[in-house]
């Protein structure tokens, strides 16, 4: 016979705790969704999509997880925390796993977001939908960038255009000359 390890359910309560209570350190922005009326299929295709946007989705239990956000000094309570819940973590975009749970909830109406954190800053829901408008973070560089460059083209084609007219006069008066 073999020796098994009894590990008992409070050990791994702990043990999520402190795998949540990592993930909530390592995270850039935090946002907690109603996942009701999901099916199974439904959340692993959005688990997916949002780990392919640089996140990770999380579903366990309210009390674990309002264990964590104390551990990490984040502050929320059990009321906020009421019916099955998602974590979604997002680690590199700030904002990309966000978008998707989003878009997703626009599509099929379900998650609706409860709370959330930027950094250490407490989001509520609307400031969550607020946060998933936002463009995506290539398109913002890609705007700014242009909007730097935009003056930069302006004069650029003020300068060039005193050349293109000394030329066109001195063409003017060479055809008039000859």
């Amino acid at each position: 016979m073999t020796k098994v390890d009894f590990v008992s359910a409070k050990e791994i309560k702990q043990k999520t705790v402190a795998s949540l209570s990592e993930k909530i350190q390592k995270a850039k922005t935090l946002a907690f969704a109603d996942y009701r009326g999901l099916t199974v299929n439904q959340i692993a295709q959005l688990r997916n999509k949002v780990k392919e946007a640089g996140g990770e989705m999380m579903v366990t239990k309210n009390s674990l997880i309002l264990r964590a956000l104390t551990k990490n000094q984040l502050p929320a309570t059990l009321d906020q925390l009421t019916g099955p819940t998602a974590a979604i973590f997002a680690y590199g975009d700030e904002i990309a796993p966000i978008k998707t749970v989003a878009e997703s909830a626009k599509i099929t109406g379900i998650p609706s977001f409860k709370f959330g954190f930027f950094g250490k800053d407490f989001l509520d829901m609307s400031a969550l939908v607020q946060l998933a408008a936002i463009l995506p973070k290539d398109q913002l560089q890609a705007k700014f960038v242009g909007t730097l460059a935009s003056p930069l083209w302006g004069i650029a084609s003020v300068l060039s255009a005193n050349i293109r007219n000394l030329v066109s006069v001195l063409d003017q008066k060479a055809k008039k000359g000859a």
